[in-house]
Protein backbone atom coordinates (compact mmCIF):
# COMPACT_ATOMS: atom_id res chain seq x y z
CA UNK A 1 0.00 0.00 0.00
CA UNK A 2 1.02 3.64 -0.90
CA UNK A 3 0.40 6.70 0.65
CA UNK A 4 0.76 10.29 0.26
CA UNK A 5 0.96 12.34 3.44
CA UNK A 6 0.72 15.77 2.06
CA UNK A 7 0.82 19.14 3.81
CA UNK A 8 1.36 22.97 3.47
CA UNK A 9 5.00 22.48 4.57
CA UNK A 10 7.59 19.75 4.98
CA UNK A 11 10.80 20.06 7.44
CA UNK A 12 12.74 18.08 7.40
CA UNK A 13 14.61 18.34 10.28
CA UNK A 14 18.14 18.66 9.07
CA UNK A 15 20.33 20.20 6.12
CA UNK A 16 17.91 19.57 3.48
CA UNK A 17 15.58 22.42 2.64
CA UNK A 18 12.04 22.74 4.07
CA UNK A 19 9.52 22.25 0.80
CA UNK A 20 6.55 24.31 0.08
CA UNK A 21 3.71 22.19 -0.79
CA UNK A 22 5.90 19.01 -0.39
CA UNK A 23 4.62 15.54 0.94
CA UNK A 24 5.99 12.04 1.45
CA UNK A 25 5.41 8.64 0.29
CA UNK A 26 5.46 5.56 2.19
CA UNK A 27 5.49 1.88 1.27
CA UNK A 28 4.42 -0.26 3.81
CA UNK A 29 6.05 1.25 7.28
CA UNK A 30 8.77 2.73 5.33
CA UNK A 31 9.63 6.16 3.59
CA UNK A 32 9.75 5.53 -0.19
CA UNK A 33 10.33 9.24 -1.04
CA UNK A 34 9.92 12.81 -0.25
CA UNK A 35 9.49 16.47 -2.16
CA UNK A 36 6.89 18.24 -3.83
CA UNK A 37 3.33 16.82 -3.99
CA UNK A 38 2.86 17.11 -7.40
CA UNK A 39 5.92 15.10 -8.22
CA UNK A 40 4.97 12.31 -5.46
CA UNK A 41 1.44 12.08 -7.43
CA UNK A 42 2.47 11.96 -10.71
CA UNK A 43 5.07 9.31 -10.05
CA UNK A 44 2.44 7.34 -8.47
CA UNK A 45 -0.90 7.84 -9.57
CA UNK A 46 -2.57 4.91 -7.63
CA UNK A 47 -1.39 6.03 -4.16
CA UNK A 48 -3.45 6.73 -1.81
CA UNK A 49 -3.43 10.46 -0.63
CA UNK A 50 -4.04 12.02 3.06
CA UNK A 51 -4.36 15.68 2.97
CA UNK A 52 -3.11 17.58 5.86
CA UNK A 53 -3.21 21.24 6.85
CA UNK A 54 -0.27 23.17 8.37
CA UNK A 55 3.42 21.39 8.59
CA UNK A 56 4.36 18.30 8.57
CA UNK A 57 8.07 17.56 10.75
CA UNK A 58 9.75 14.74 12.72
CA UNK A 59 8.34 13.43 15.62
CA UNK A 60 9.19 14.78 18.92
CA UNK A 61 10.69 13.40 21.90
CA UNK A 62 8.99 13.95 25.21
CA UNK A 63 11.94 14.54 28.02
CA UNK A 64 9.35 13.54 31.10
CA UNK A 65 8.75 10.28 30.24
CA UNK A 66 9.03 8.99 33.54
CA UNK A 67 7.49 12.31 35.09
CA UNK A 68 4.64 12.21 33.39
CA UNK A 69 4.05 8.14 32.94
CA UNK A 70 5.23 6.86 36.29
CA UNK A 71 4.60 9.83 38.47
CA UNK A 72 1.61 10.93 37.58
CA UNK A 73 -1.95 9.12 37.10
CA UNK A 74 -4.25 9.97 33.89
CA UNK A 75 -7.60 9.48 35.05
CA UNK A 76 -10.18 7.64 33.28
CA UNK A 77 -13.06 9.08 31.63
CA UNK A 78 -14.93 7.39 33.54
CA UNK A 79 -13.29 8.90 36.75
CA UNK A 80 -14.01 12.67 36.01
CA UNK A 81 -15.94 13.91 38.34
CA UNK A 82 -14.04 11.96 41.20
CA UNK A 83 -10.14 13.13 39.98
CA UNK A 84 -10.63 15.48 37.36
CA UNK A 85 -9.37 15.48 33.75
CA UNK A 86 -6.03 16.45 34.10
CA UNK A 87 -3.09 13.96 35.47
CA UNK A 88 -2.50 13.16 39.37
CA UNK A 89 0.18 13.87 40.92
CA UNK A 90 1.46 14.42 44.88
CA UNK A 91 -0.40 14.02 47.34
CA UNK A 92 -3.22 13.01 45.34
CA UNK A 93 -1.24 10.36 43.77
CA UNK A 94 -0.32 9.09 46.70
CA UNK A 95 -4.05 8.77 48.21
CA UNK A 96 -4.87 6.26 45.39
CA UNK A 97 -4.30 2.73 45.42
CA UNK A 98 -2.14 1.94 42.25
CA UNK A 99 -1.61 -1.22 41.22
CA UNK A 100 0.87 -2.77 38.21
CA UNK A 101 -2.32 -3.18 36.43
CA UNK A 102 -3.92 0.83 37.21
CA UNK A 103 -0.10 1.72 36.03
CA UNK A 104 -0.43 -0.13 32.80
CA UNK A 105 -3.99 1.63 32.11
CA UNK A 106 -2.57 5.12 33.00
CA UNK A 107 0.49 4.59 30.88
CA UNK A 108 -1.65 3.59 28.16
CA UNK A 109 -4.02 6.99 29.08
CA UNK A 110 -1.24 8.87 28.87
CA UNK A 111 0.78 8.22 25.95
CA UNK A 112 -2.71 8.51 23.39
CA UNK A 113 -2.22 11.98 25.49
CA UNK A 114 1.37 12.07 24.22
CA UNK A 115 0.68 11.00 20.65
CA UNK A 116 -1.71 13.54 20.39
CA UNK A 117 0.95 16.29 20.44
CA UNK A 118 2.97 14.60 18.25
CA UNK A 119 5.71 12.49 20.50
CA UNK A 120 6.85 9.25 18.79
CA UNK A 121 9.42 8.83 22.04
CA UNK A 122 9.90 9.38 25.39
CA UNK A 123 13.12 9.79 27.63
CA UNK A 124 13.97 8.84 30.97
CA UNK A 125 14.47 5.13 32.10
CA UNK A 126 11.00 3.81 32.73
CA UNK A 127 11.21 1.48 36.21
CA UNK A 128 7.44 -0.17 36.25
CA UNK A 129 7.05 -3.05 33.92
CA UNK A 130 3.68 -1.90 33.29
CA UNK A 131 4.06 1.64 31.73
CA UNK A 132 7.77 0.57 29.67
CA UNK A 133 4.94 -2.39 28.35
CA UNK A 134 2.27 0.12 27.10
CA UNK A 135 5.11 2.72 25.48
CA UNK A 136 6.68 -0.40 23.82
CA UNK A 137 2.91 -1.86 22.66
CA UNK A 138 2.27 1.67 21.34
CA UNK A 139 5.23 1.94 19.23
CA UNK A 140 7.42 5.07 21.24
CA UNK A 141 10.96 4.22 21.64
CA UNK A 142 12.25 5.07 25.28
CA UNK A 143 15.68 7.04 24.71
CA UNK A 144 18.16 7.87 27.44
CA UNK A 145 18.76 10.80 29.00
CA UNK A 146 21.60 11.92 31.33
CA UNK A 147 20.09 14.06 33.37
CA UNK A 148 16.62 15.30 34.34
CA UNK A 149 15.14 18.09 31.96
CA UNK A 150 15.18 21.21 33.25
CA UNK A 151 10.89 22.90 34.05
CA UNK A 152 7.81 21.25 34.54
CA UNK A 153 6.95 18.26 32.98
CA UNK A 154 4.47 18.75 30.53
CA UNK A 155 2.43 17.43 27.83
CA UNK A 156 3.90 19.59 25.69
CA UNK A 157 7.39 18.56 24.35
CA UNK A 158 7.58 21.94 22.48
CA UNK A 159 6.49 24.06 26.38
CA UNK A 160 9.92 25.64 27.06
CA UNK A 161 12.11 24.16 23.96
CA UNK A 162 12.31 24.59 20.27
CA UNK A 163 11.72 21.94 17.35
CA UNK A 164 14.86 21.18 17.52
CA UNK A 165 15.68 20.68 20.72
CA UNK A 166 12.95 17.76 21.17
CA UNK A 167 13.17 16.89 17.53
CA UNK A 168 14.01 12.81 17.75
CA UNK A 169 15.91 12.77 14.19
CA UNK A 170 15.71 14.20 11.27
CA UNK A 171 12.58 12.94 8.81
CA UNK A 172 13.52 9.23 7.58
CA UNK A 173 15.60 8.86 4.15
CA UNK A 174 14.25 6.17 1.66
CA UNK A 175 14.15 3.10 3.34
CA UNK A 176 13.73 3.99 6.74
CA UNK A 177 10.34 3.96 8.99
CA UNK A 178 7.97 6.40 8.27
CA UNK A 179 7.64 8.38 11.69
CA UNK A 180 6.66 11.83 11.69
CA UNK A 181 3.64 13.89 13.01
CA UNK A 182 1.66 16.75 11.07
CA UNK A 183 0.83 20.60 12.76
CA UNK A 184 -1.96 22.66 11.76
CA UNK A 185 0.32 25.32 11.97
CA UNK A 186 1.73 27.85 9.01
CA UNK A 187 5.26 27.68 10.04
CA UNK A 188 7.83 26.61 12.20
CA UNK A 189 7.42 30.21 13.88
CA UNK A 190 4.12 29.32 14.66
CA UNK A 191 4.94 26.05 16.18
CA UNK A 192 7.01 27.85 19.04
CA UNK A 193 4.21 30.28 19.69
CA UNK A 194 0.94 27.90 19.44
CA UNK A 195 2.67 24.26 20.63
CA UNK A 196 2.58 20.66 20.15
CA UNK A 197 -1.08 20.64 20.85
CA UNK A 198 -1.80 21.82 17.46
CA UNK A 199 -1.04 18.05 15.84
CA UNK A 200 -3.81 17.14 13.82
CA UNK A 201 -1.78 13.48 12.89
CA UNK A 202 1.32 11.34 14.18
CA UNK A 203 2.53 8.29 12.27
CA UNK A 204 4.69 5.67 13.92
CA UNK A 205 6.51 3.31 11.24
CA UNK A 206 3.84 4.37 8.71
CA UNK A 207 0.72 3.81 10.73
CA UNK A 208 -1.53 6.27 11.74
CA UNK A 209 -2.32 5.77 15.52
CA UNK A 210 -3.27 9.92 16.03
CA UNK A 211 -5.70 11.58 13.98
CA UNK A 212 -7.20 14.67 15.50
CA UNK A 213 -11.16 14.13 14.73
Amino acid sequence: MLTIHAADLVITGDSRPSVLGGAVLVRGRELAALGPYEELAAACPTARVRRWPGLLAPGLCNPYGPELLEQAYHPDPREADELGTEPVTGGALAALAMTDARWGASARRGVQRMLAHGTVAVAGALRRTAVADAVARAGLTEEQRFEPPEGTPSLDPLAGRTLAEVTLMPLPLEGMDATFAVFDVPDEAALAERGAATCVATVLAGRLVYRRR
